[in-house]
């Protein structure tokens, strides 16, 4: 004779594994939506020059600034 709570365990435990499987599989088919979604609006573009002007880097401009600010450009102290 078997002992009916390891049949209810076994029982459990198959509708667990079934359970988690369909939860896998329906995180996996939303990802291919979401992925398939946001691939369909086109390719990346950049900004707008006015979206960059708050954390805009002041470069120095070629030639005598970029070698003015240049460590190596600074004289030595007297």
């Amino acid at each position: 004779m078997t002992d009916p709570s390891a049949e209810s365990q076994a029982g459990r435990g198959r509708w667990v594994a079934i359970l988690t499987g369909a939860i896998s599989i329906l995180i996996g088919v939303l990802y291919l939506a979401l992925i398939v979604v946001l691939d369909s609006r086109g390719p990346l573009q950049p900004p707008p020059p006015e979206a960059l002007v708050d954390s805009a880097v002041i470069r120095p401009e070629a030639g005598a600034a970029s070698a003015a600010a240049s460590p190596a450009a600074v004289p030595p102290p007297a």
